[in-house]
């Protein structure tokens, strides 16, 4: 008898796009463990062409939340506990009041919202932010929470409010903190507002372990290769991959 793996992977997503997503979640990871942000946007930008739009945001959500955890961890030596706690303290609210936009947006404002935010952190360049107040933070912190409620890849513009600190190293750390929480916090919204995790739950896993292979390697491989050319490439990659997500919300 044949072994189906079918029983891996919700109703709707057929077996190589699932093994495409869960191979790209492991360079994905490397890729923000290298360089701090980018993986989350590339593997957002992959998944909206693959998943449902429905369950878009949520599933980006938890495998982030994993793939930053593992970060967490992995890099907690070098975390920023002031900046982190702030942060994570206004990423709870915002994320329960971004969820009342979720129920009332259709789905091509969605992949919209999602390609116009990609062209603009990669190609825009964003004022630098030297915040350290509490009431800054945590403000930025509620914001960046509401808005990951509907763009999910907000990793960059977390950075910003870092970008000042001391060490590279500082800022991966940081941002990874932050981000598992308010990952973590959008999960929850989702989850009361109906969401079901349970048929995603073994892809998701499968998923979150090669985020922490990926992880593991770009800690130690990628700060090797030449910063300018990879990040040149990887901006052409998300600049094409974003205009077909504004295309085709246009079309629809």
């Amino acid at each position: 008898m044949s072994f189906d793996p079918s029983f891996l992977f919700p109703p709707g997503l057929d077996l190589w796009p699932a093994i495409g997503l869960i191979t790209l979640s492991f360079f994905t990871s490397a890729i923000t463990a290298a360089f701090s942000l980018g993986g989350g946007m590339l593997l957002l930008s992959v998944m909206v062409i693959v998943l449902p739009v429905s369950a878009l945001v949520p599933v980006h959500g938890l495998v982030q939340f994993g793939s930053n955890l593992g970060r967490t961890v992995v890099q907690r030596r070098h975390i920023d506990w002031s900046s982190a706690v702030w942060m994570c303290l206004g990423a709870i609210p915002g994320a329960i009041v971004g969820g009342q936009f979720v129920v009332i947006l259709p789905e091509s404002v969605f992949a919209l919202t999602i390609g116009v935010f990609i062209l603009v952190v990669t190609w825009i360049r964003l004022p630098r932010q030297n915040a350290h107040s509490p009431y800054v933070l945590t403000g930025a912190g509620a914001g960046i929470g509401a808005i990951g409620m509907i763009i999910s890849a907000t990793g960059p513009l977390t950075a910003l409010f870092l970008s000042q600190r001391p060490d590279r190293r500082i800022i991966v750390a940081t941002n990874a903190a932050i981000m598992s929480v308010q990952h973590l916090s959008k999960i929850a919204v989702y989850m009361s507002l109906g969401f079901l995790i349970a048929p995603w739950l073994p892809f998701v896993l499968m998923m979150i372990g090669a985020g922490l292979l990926g992880t593991f390697a770009g800690s130690h491989l990628l700060e090797r290769l030449p910063e300018q050319v990879f990040r040149l490439g990887l901006k052409l990659l998300l600049s094409v991959i974003a205009l077909d997500l504004i295309r085709r919300s246009l079309w629809q």
